[in-house]
Formats: structure tokens, C-alpha cells, sequence
């Protein structure tokens, strides 16, 4: 199992195109195949709650660590006394009159090795949810 997933699109519309898709929660239905519910408002120092299709029966309580309009944002969670951290990291950046999407989780502690054994393998998630950012703000 690896402890760090990622995943990079070039996307042919501004930076505040993407971000604006990126940071609201009620439109996530409607582009990301990847997310089976989400739910709060995306805001530093909230809590978002979500259901993916790599676990569909569980719900994710994640904490926004940080939120950098229209660039970057941080959702993480994790263990007590930084036994376990699953940290995902959403960058926009320019590129020309388009943009550059990538998403990074990476997973940190002394337990992580023992853990990441248990994550199913999330490249798919990730691919689908970067393809469907794309094509939503190239849409737009």
C-alpha cells in the first residue's frame, strides 16, 4: 500500500473557475463521480462531511486546515498524538489563460504503515474526481 496518492490536470479554464467548483459542496454531486454525498461548508476550521465510492459505508469527518483562495486548501484527519494523519492538499494554479489542478493525500505517523494497509486503493477516485473537476470547469 502507498502512503501518498496524487493525482494532475491541465484544465483549459481560469484559476477562479476551477476553485469556485472546488470550494462549494452543494455542486458536488453534479461533477464528482468519485463522492457519493458531501456535506458543510468549506471554510477554515469546519468540518466537512463526505462518502466516497471506495468506501460507500463509511462517512469521513475531515477538518479544513486551510483554505487559500483560488489556490490551495488542506482537508486532514487523523489519530491522537500523531499516531495516524491523512492529509489531502488541493492545488490550482495558473498556466497561461488555463489552469493546473492537482490533488496529494499523503498519510503520516508512526502507524501509517499499519494503516495504509487497510485503504483501498484510491487512483481510480482520484482519476475520476480530477477528470470530472476538468470537464465541469471547461464546461462552465
Amino acid at each position: 500500500m502507498t502512503d501518498r496518492y496524487h493525482v494532475s490536470r491541465k484544465i483549459a479554464a481560469p484559476p477562479q473557475a476551477v476553485w469556485d467548483l472546488l470550494s462549494d459542496t452543494s455542486t458536488y454531486a453534479d461533477w464528482n463521480p468519485a463522492v457519493v454525498s458531501i456535506s458543510g461548508t468549506i471554510a477554515e476550521g469546519n468540518t466537512v462531511s463526505i462518502v466516497s465510492i471506495v468506501n460507500p459505508k463509511r462517512t469521513f469527518k475531515l477538518n479544513v486546515t486551510a483554505v487559500e483562495p483560488p489556490r490551495r486548501m488542506v482537508w486532514s484527519d487523523g489519530m491522537p498524538f500523531g499516531l495516524f494523519k491523512g492529509e489531502r492538499t488541493y492545488l490550482v494554479e495558473p498556466d497561461g489563460a488555463g489552469s493546473v489542478f492537482s490533488m496529494t493525500e499523503l498519510y503520516t505517523g508512526p502507524l501509517a504503515g499499519l494503516i495504509t494497509k487497510t485503504i483501498p486503493d484510491m487512483t481510480d477516485s482520484f482519476d475520476k474526481f480530477a477528470d470530472g473537476l476538468k470537464a465541469a470547469a471547461e464546461g462552465a
